[in-house]
């Protein structure tokens, strides 16, 4: 049976695996990392000293500068970046490339989201967190990091 023309020029025109070329490295993600490396340790030595300079707000901030850090070292890496720089967008992107790595902090990074909605002009709002709340977002920070030096094959130092 002869296939119909239009089924002919769609079976010429399918890619396999074997079409798709690796992603290439992004030039620079190894700063990337050891950026999230001083601002983790900045944020875990203000944090533990009780430097009063660092509000939970400015912590809050050191520490999503952090993991920012070592999603973008992650991802670029892999070839990879995410849409945006929103908590959830950073998380999705992680999930994209390295889902198994994502479970146990997914949710914990996600909530993050909700202390600083300043995407939207309109909808504007930062709610600064408690102190009691900057040792779990350390830990997060942590998490990250461990999850980044792990998948990029690099030794922590």
């Amino acid at each position: 049976m002869l296939m119909p023309e239009t089924m002919r020029n769609t079976a010429a025109t399918l890619v396999g695996f074997g079409d798709i070329k690796k992603a290439r490295s992004i030039d620079g993600w190894e700063e990337f990392l050891h950026d999230g490396d001083a601002f983790l340790q900045t944020g875990i030595a203000a944090y533990t000293k009780g430097k009063k300079a660092f509000t939970p707000e400015i912590l809050y901030n050191v520490i999503a500068m952090a993991i920012e850090k070592f999603v973008m070292a992650a991802l670029m890496q892999r070839g990879a970046l995410p849409y945006n720089h929103t908590m959830g967008d950073l998380v999705d992107s992680m999930d994209e490339v390295f889902p198994e790595g994502m479970s146990d902090i997914k949710d914990g990074l996600l909530d993050l989201d909700r202390y600083q909605e300043i995407c939207d002009v309109d909808t504007f709002n930062i709610t600064p967190p408690a102190m009691a709340a900057i040792p779990a977002m350390l830990v997060l920070a942590e998490k990250m990091q461990e999850l980044v030096y792990k998948t990029t094959g690099e030794k922590q130092g």
